[in-house]
């Protein structure tokens, strides 16, 4: 994964809506610029990544635009229990595993449709579905966003420690800084500074979530220091 020099441009068009709000402000735009910048470049072997920032800043941008082919962001649920929406090559016993690996342990809760559970359980029965997928890696957006702090901080250590039992690669994409912690990851792309840093494990508590120390996140201190520029062009 190499730097990264991506430009999104929007097109506001010339409705009377548009041409109202830019009256009203004094804005000259026909066209909206952002660009984002930077670089990431993960330890050998890593299989947790973290892709963290406020909203708009750009993080669902890099992620499709790194791992175009990884993306998971939702998944449709048809079927009448969930059991029958993982995927067709995947053994009752793979998918009951997987269930209990991501903290979803209740055999009653299988039996239901997606539509029924609870936040929480939908995280769980999202991310037991995209683990399941045959892909090596996952990128995950959105993770833990709709579910309360306790939940994100149970499944997101659930999810990192049934990801290093595989040879799979997981990439969680969020604005809740609280999941570093949780999740343990490899590296940390933080997309407030566009800077990518490499957390130190400096103590392994007995819960088996860790207290992390990380490099610095100035730029003048960062080589993989980037940007996100926002411009109006006329």
């Amino acid at each position: 994964m190499p730097s990264f020099d991506i430009v999104k441009v929007s097109d506001p068009g010339q409705s009377f809506r548009v041409a109202s709000v830019m009256g009203t402000f004094d804005l000259q735009a026909s066209k909206i610029e952002e660009r984002f910048t930077g670089q990431i470049e993960p330890p050998a072997g890593w299989q947790v990544g973290l892709i963290v920032g406020a909203s708009g800043t750009g993080k669902t941008t890099i992620a499709k635009h790194l791992f175009p082919d990884s993306y998971v962001t939702a998944f449709e649920y048809k079927a009448g229990c969930i059991l029958d929406d993982m995927p067709a090559n995947c053994s009752v016993q793979d998918i009951t595993t997987m269930f209990s690996a991501v903290g979803f342990s209740s055999p009653p809760s299988w039996l239901k449709p997606y539509s029924v559970l609870s936040n929480g359980e939908k995280m769980r029965v999202d991310l037991a579905r995209s683990l399941l997928l045959s892909d090596k890696l996952i990128v995950f957006d959105e993770f833990t966003s709709v579910v309360d702090r306790v939940v994100a901080q149970v499944g997101s250590h659930a999810v990192q420690k049934a990801i290093r039992r595989t040879d799979k690669q997981f990439i969680a994409v969020t604005c809740h800084y609280d999941v570093e912690d949780y999740l343990q990851p490899d590296w940390v792309f933080d997309t407030n500074t566009m800077t990518f840093r490499v957390p130190e494990v400096t103590d392994r508590k007995k819960s088996g979530l860790s207290s992390i120390s990380t490099k610095s996140c100035d730029p003048t201190e960062n080589a993989n220091y980037g940007r996100h520029l926002l411009s109006i062009t006329t």
